[in-house]
């Protein structure tokens, strides 16, 4: 099986997200407990990541002040 950590959402929104088979209703939208787990293990690891920029006032915040001694 490969891996399709890069697939973003299937195409067929009845197949599974991570595996694209057929989703089954007892593990919606997945198709299987193992593929609900491998989601989960991804979301925990910090795999699925929303890009966020840095405005200028929280790089101003970030900033340490300076010793002045």
């Amino acid at each position: 099986m490969s891996d399709r950590s890069e697939k973003s959402v299937s195409k067929n929104s009845s197949n599974c997200p991570i595996c694209d088979k057929p989703r089954k209703e007892q593990f919606a939208p997945f198709c299987s407990r193992r593929c609900a787990d491998l989601d989960l293990g991804r979301w925990l690891k910090g795999g699925y990541v929303i890009p966020a920029a840095l405005h200028e006032d929280d790089a101003k915040a970030e900033k340490l002040p300076e010793d002045d001694e």
